[in-house]
């Protein structure tokens, strides 16, 4: 598909792969760059990725300041293997604790900008398998080399991967049964964006702070929504880096993050007066179990819950310093 027919800003992550240029240019413009892992038992795959990160974007090319991982409680032994391979590790309830806490990857993401130092913030998922550091100077060589961005998202071939099978493409199954549609019925132009949910994006300070946070799976949607309603779609960016391999999720938790994703679109489209809500939406997700020849429903409780913009924490603006703006 040519650029010209999907998002203005497509770029590969070959464009960036003269890390001593990125370096040059975050030193020209007096930039910090922070990396954080959002994390619940990761402990298969996030030491791997935080050595190769480290080695190559902080100690062989300083393009990184932190590499931080916050971690939403893991019972296994993430946070010591994070720890052991030199990230910053902070549980999620022990930041801004008055404000209680949530266990969910938008929580850890709202979470994390009050301990990170970075003018540019780098987000990437803990469970990839093929962990490069294109996965991090691809998105951070989209905005330092374009001033106009301002959030910058990852695509790639996502493959179902199994125990005796392998199919190259086939991933992203959320996407296109469900947001992709939302996008082209509401927002066409959001609906050239290649992976909308991905979990590695980055963006400036400036304009995260001013976000709000859905605690869980609907963090990404909301992003895109109200980035596109508040300040254009030529704000947003989007970087090939080729396949993501990662452990693929089953049907009934896709169900559940599809219901998660489904009533955040739905709330956005009411506060933009694209639809109205006649009724309050429910809270329980409905599932259909077979067991033992009979099909036993269950129900999940999954509350729309979303954090304030972080400029609007009072803690947070006294540590950068946002009292005068």
């Amino acid at each position: 598909m040519s650029s010209k027919k999907i998002l203005k800003s497509t770029f590969h992550h070959e464009k960036f792969k003269d890390i001593n240029k990125l370096v040059k240019l975050k030193e020209k413009k007096n930039l910090k760059i922070s990396l954080a892992f959002p994390t619940l038992n990761e402990e298969k795959t996030i030491g791997k990725e935080v050595l190769i990160i480290k080695n190559e974007l902080m100690d062989k090319f300083p393009l990184l300041d932190e590499i931080v991982v916050i971690d939403s409680g893991s019972k296994d032994k993430t946070r010591e293997i994070a720890n052991e391979y030199g990230a910053k590790v902070y549980t999620s309830k022990n930041i801004l604790p008055k404000y209680g806490f949530y266990k969910g990857k938008g929580e850890n993401l709202w979470k994390s900008l009050y301990v990170l130092d970075g003018d540019i913030i780098v987000w990437i998922d803990a469970d990839i398998d093929n962990i490069h550091p294109k996965f991090v100077y691809g998105l951070v060589g989209a905005l330092l080399t374009n001033d106009n961005l301002s959030y910058v998202k990852a695509f790639y071939e996502r493959p179902i991967t199994g125990k005796k099978s392998f199919q190259p493409s086939g991933g992203g199954r959320v996407t296109e049964i469900q947001t992709r549609p939302m996008f082209s019925t509401f927002y066409p132009e959001l609906a050239t964006i290649i992976q909308p949910l991905s979990g590695e994006y980055a963006g400036r300070r400036d304009l995260l702070e001013k976000l709000s946070f859905a605690v869980g799976y609907g963090v990404e949607t909301a992003h895109l929504i109200d980035i596109y309603e508040n300040y254009g779609i030529d704000k947003i960016g989007q970087v090939d880096l080729d396949m993501r391999i990662h452990r693929n999720q089953n049907i009934q938790a896709l169900s559940k993050m599809a219901f998660a994703l489904l009533k955040t679109a739905l709330d956005r489209l009411d506060k933009n007066n694209k639809i109205k809500l006649k009724t309050d939406m429910n809270e329980d997700h409905v599932s259909i179990e077979l067991r033992e020849g009979d099909h036993i429903m269950k129900k999940t409780k999954i509350m729309k819950i979303e954090r304030p913009p972080m400029i609007k924490i009072p803690e947070y603006r006294l540590k950068f310093n946002r009292e005068k703006r």
